[in-house]
């Protein structure tokens, strides 16, 4: 897979079609809530919403905080004007977000209320691209099942309003990209942590791509995960071989090695890392 060419794109007609239904809804909300990957938080930064939501209140939640590298964490957390890192787990969150969204909007309530608006409901999209575990988030914010959630892109494909409190309510809003990834190192990114459907991805590519940016800034981990050297030239065989990933002839099985690599580097098995580090004159 060459970097220095894009040729990764996923735009199925549900995120169109989802795209027209959040700008048409856009006018109901106070502010909008994006949900980013905090392994890549400008890569799940979805260039569309920015264009659609740039007259509203903006949240940024860096979710899944706890796979992440937490040195990154801080540094990414520093970065964006109004954010949070959350792991979307833990339903210890749902004061957090609430908080701050009223703090945002805290001039809009206090506006209401010297009109006689004793109560405000704050209506607020949750957006964000695939996989970066918005449903997940809605649940637990909720405290029940009301999206359904799953490890894998393109799940929920239709809007929904749902109630949090008498305070809050939130619009889930499918995950969505943008039609054209003009940053090839991006979309290598996005497709190595989920975001984009595995059908129509190049594994192998993918594998090595990750490894390599491992064993670049992370190379301890490597060796503590799949006891190898990571020194060694092929190191998706040495992985192969350390897991036992074989055929039945006794050969690596490298499709296996593949599955395996992706799975562990989504899960985090291999450990805490952040594929974008943040840089100082960003």
């Amino acid at each position: 897979m060459n970097e220095n060419k894009t040729i990764i794109n996923w735009y199925p007609g549900h995120m169109a079609k989802a795209n027209r239904q959040m700008e048409e809804q856009l006018k109901l909300v106070d502010i909008v809530i994006e949900l980013r990957d905090a392994r890549m938080p400008l890569a799940s930064g979805n260039p569309l919403l920015n264009s659609l939501a740039k007259d509203k209140k903006h949240l940024i939640i860096l979710n899944k905080a706890d796979k992440a590298d937490k040195e990154e964490n801080k540094k990414w957390l520093n970065y964006f004007e109004r954010a949070l890192l959350i792991d979307s787990l833990n339903e210890k969150n749902t004061n957090r977000i609430i908080n701050e969204v009223k703090d945002i909007l805290k001039e809009k309530l206090e506006k209401a209320k010297a009109r006689g608006i004793r109560k405000k409901v704050l209506r607020a999209m949750v957006v964000g691209i695939p996989n970066v575990g918005k449903s997940t988030f809605i649940n637990n914010i909720v405290n029940r099942k009301i999206a359904k959630a799953e490890n894998r892109p393109g799940v929920t494909k239709n809007l929904q309003w749902i109630r949090i409190n008498e305070d809050v309510e939130l619009l889930d809003t499918p995950g969505v990209l943008w039609p054209k990834i003009d940053d090839q190192r991006q979309a290598l990114i996005l497709a190595l942590l989920g975001s984009i459907n595995d059908e129509i991805l190049d594994k192998e590519a993918l594998a090595n791509f990750g490894i390599n940016y491992i064993k670049d800034n992370y190379p301890m981990l490597l060796n503590k995960r799949y006891d190898i050297d990571e020194n060694k030239s092929d190191l998706i065989k040495e992985i192969g071989l350390s897991k036992k990933c074989l055929t039945n002839d006794g050969n690596i099985d490298l499709d296996k090695t593949y599955k395996m690599i992706l799975k562990d580097i989504r899960g985090a098995s291999i450990g805490n890392i952040t594929f974008e580090k943040y840089e100082s004159n960003q």
